[in-house]
């Protein structure tokens, strides 16, 4: 079932959204509000559990988050059979379905679209904190592990352009010689 009508030049012109579908649209934003909700709360979890060295706590938050994000995904479909629903253009920002709908987004919409751009700014911060805390932790645990082994102090393994590594003293091949 098409919302659009036909008119002689071929213009799609659509009918004003009925109430099931401004109702189906606050639903999706809602649902998709709560998702980021729980990815926050996923993010918070991982960060205490790197800061409590859990390895096995992170390993479920992170099999959590993709959980989450599988659901996402099929939550912004759902929106975005919504909008092209209501618009015309199922990639519109929430901001130009809301100016597209004019005065037939009520407050409860309203308050809904501002709710979810705020979780997903919260999350973006979120995720942020979780990728510098990431990586301090892995450079710290890949330098404990060189003090450990008596590795290198840095970790390139390539030399940098125009120089070539210091040589070992050994011949190369040896190893492959001696065991051949």
């Amino acid at each position: 079932m098409s919302p659009t009508l036909l008119t002689p030049d071929a213009a799609p012109h659509y009918r004003p959204p009925t109430a099931a579908l401004l109702e189906a649209l606050h639903d999706a934003l809602i649902s998709e509000r709560k998702l980021l909700d729980d990815l926050i709360a996923q993010m918070r979890r991982q960060r205490t559990a790197v800061g409590s060295d859990d390895i096995e706590a992170v390993d479920e938050s992170t099999f959590a988050t993709h959980r989450v994000l599988a659901t996402l995904g099929q939550a912004r479909q759902r929106r975005r059979q919504l909008n092209l629903l209501l618009v015309g253009n199922e990639d519109c920002t929430l901001r130009d379905l809301e100016a597209e709908l004019g005065d037939q987004v009520d407050g409860r919409l309203r308050e809904a679209r501002i709710r979810l751009q705020q979780a997903a700014d919260i999350l973006t911060r979120e995720v942020g904190m979780n990728r510098k805390l990431l990586r301090e932790a892995l450079s710290a645990n890949d330098q404990h592990v060189r003090t450990l082994v008596g590795g290198p102090a840095n970790s390139s393994t390539y030399a940098i352009e125009g120089t070539a590594p210091a040589g070992t003293g050994a011949p190369r091949g040896v190893l492959v010689n001696r065991t051949a």
